[in-house]
């Protein structure tokens, strides 16, 4: 795969965290949707935090559509992230929790506050703006998080474990949205999951980590025929 059809690639990254040691050496591609999956403690949530800049590696770099991120914070990052825990502020209402996407200052003029206003109404949440996220089902900050990171607008969208805390009904709706919405942005999306179905359903190709490495890379179809490779089979069987 040519470097430009890239939207993140590591680049021969290394990284010890006390007795655990990680070297990644893959990319995903630009506009899809790619699976990061593998038993716990593969590193699955580590990559992630080197693609967001909350880790920094011992060697290597990262690039994001070609970009080299090396000195970049967090926040300089084209990346928008969406966590199991969805990480709302329990004091700030939905309006405030989405407008922290653009502005961490919340210093908001009128079109953003439109924006959030047409964020809320895409994942559902059209009234819920003085809300308090105490008092929303776990679906709803699911959604919530998502209307955040729809406002930041930006071409890489990290997701670690979205939909685990929600029941089956609330995980397929959020995964239909999560469709319709990519099919739309056409941003990178890197999901860490444990749930195959969710490959299934989202999915265009898979990064597979075993001990820090990425043991498998390519098409999700190809992922669920690799069961040859006994990781894969044994997560596939789990």
């Amino acid at each position: 795969m040519n470097g430009h059809e890239l939207g993140v690639k590591l680049d021969n990254l290394s990284l010890k965290l006390g007795e655990q040691a990680f070297a990644f050496d893959c990319g995903f591609e630009r506009g899809r949707v790619t699976a990061v999956v593998g038993p716990s403690g593969s590193g699955k949530s580590t990559l992630l935090n080197l693609v967001a800049g909350f880790e920094t590696p011992d060697k290597g770099r990262v690039f994001i559509d070609g970009l080299d991120m090396s000195g970049l914070g967090p926040s300089q990052r084209p990346v928008s992230l969406i966590f199991q825990d969805n990480n709302l502020f329990a004091h700030l209402d939905v309006l405030t929790n989405v407008g922290l996407g653009i502005s961490p200052s919340l210093k908001l003029t009128a079109e953003d506050k439109a924006a959030i206003a047409l964020a809320l109404d895409r994942v559902g949440l059209g009234g819920f703006d003085k809300r308090l996220p105490s008092s929303l089902s776990g679906g709803e900050r699911q959604r919530a998080a998502l209307a955040r990171a729809l406002v930041r607008r930006r071409p890489v969208m990290l997701l670690d474990e979205p939909f685990a805390a929600l029941d089956p009904g609330l995980r397929s709706g959020m995964t239909g949205l999560l469709q319709d919405l990519h099919a739309e942005l056409g941003n990178t999306v890197l999901l860490v999951t444990h749930h195959p179905d969710d490959i299934r359903r989202l999915a265009d190709s898979v990064v597979f980590l075993s001990k820090g490495r990425a043991l498998f890379q390519g098409a999700a179809d190809d992922f669920f025929s690799a069961t040859d490779i006994g990781e894969i089979g044994a997560f596939l069987a789990a």
